[in-house]
């Protein structure tokens, strides 16, 4: 499960790649992205031209699985056929999510008695070129965290789907759903669902490598 990501690019970089025409302001030269952390995301307007907004990392859980007064939120969606998710996978729901690399758990890498659980990191090649995440998103009222109080938020969660072979030997059940294509990006934010669930599948093997860890400014 991917619950850290990094992007570490511009404002430029996100409107030549996604061709963006309305934006907030952001001043991270580089992004760290953990659970419920704000991040820019990209959706369609009402108007239909792409925007791109601060949204919160977590999509609301299903409530069977909500424990106390706050949910934290889902960051990963596999499971597309499920009732809970179904009501967003229309396009007026789905959004992209700009990415530099992202991290997985890499158990392997732990030494003995280290109790912390290392990353390994991927990106489409060294260069750490921008790429999406295919995403959904809602506006939500609630509680996010325990000493939080209720409020409105705009959430946001993306796809998973079962690993190529560079993901593989580090986390054996998913990925990422990622798209590097203008077309890629275009169909996520405007095809009917049946069409755009054909996205939901593994980045060739030759797409994607472990890299370093990025640099982050303190």
């Amino acid at each position: 499960m991917c619950n850290l990501y990094n992007m570490t690019t511009t404002r430029q970089a996100i409107r030549d790649f996604i061709k963006t025409t309305r934006e907030y302001a952001f001043n991270e030269p580089s992004l760290q992205v953990y659970p419920n952390r704000y991040a820019p995301i990209i959706r369609a307007g009402e108007d239909g031209e792409r925007e791109m907004v601060r949204a919160r990392w977590g999509m609301p859980t299903p409530p069977m699985f909500i424990k106390g007064k706050h949910d934290s939120g889902v960051t990963n969606i596999r499971n597309t056929s499920s009732a809970h998710w179904r009501k967003w996978l229309s396009p007026e729901s789905r959004c992209l999510v700009p990415v530099t690399s992202f991290a997985e758990p890499d158990p392997a890498s732990r030494k003995e008695g280290d109790k912390r659980t290392p990353n390994a990191w991927f990106a489409l090649n060294e260069d750490r070129p921008l790429f999406v995440f295919a995403g959904l998103w809602t506006p939500w009222h609630g509680k996010r965290m325990a000493r939080e109080e209720p409020a409105d938020h705009e959430l946001y969660g993306f796809l998973t789907t079962e690993p190529n072979r560079v993901v593989e030997p580090v986390h054996k059940k998913a990925m990422p759903v990622i798209l590097t294509t203008e077309d890629e990006m275009t169909a996520w934010l405007t095809e009917p669902w049946k069409e755009a669930k054909k996205l939901q599948r593994p980045l060739p093997d030759d797409k994607l490598m472990i890299v370093d860890a990025p640099e982050v400014p303190e």
